[in-house]
């Protein structure tokens, strides 16, 4: 699971494999913990997948530079990986 390009302006595309079929959650936290965004909450079928975060928040108003969180959570996987805003 990585996000590309990182850092990034204006989008960046977080790439992730399933091995089976799952309820995926994606979020994406400042560095507060707060959580800004939701990108992703579903149930999906195994393969490789992607979404796109275009850096907005979710009124749809863009964030500021920094450092975001993202996490990827499915059965009992959970990741949390970081990645840079830059404008």
């Amino acid at each position: 699971e990585n996000a590309f390009p990182n850092p990034f302006n204006p989008t960046t595309q977080i790439r992730y494999d399933l091995p089976e079929n799952e309820y995926v959650s994606i979020g994406i936290y400042n560095i507060m913990g707060e959580r800004i965004k939701s990108l992703v909450n579903m149930n999906q079928f195994s393969g490789y997948h992607s979404v796109y975060w275009d850096a907005t928040n979710y009124l749809g108003q863009s964030v500021s530079a920094g450092m975001y969180i993202y996490t990827i959570e499915s059965g009992s996987y959970r990741q949390m990986k970081k990645m840079v805003l830059l404008k």
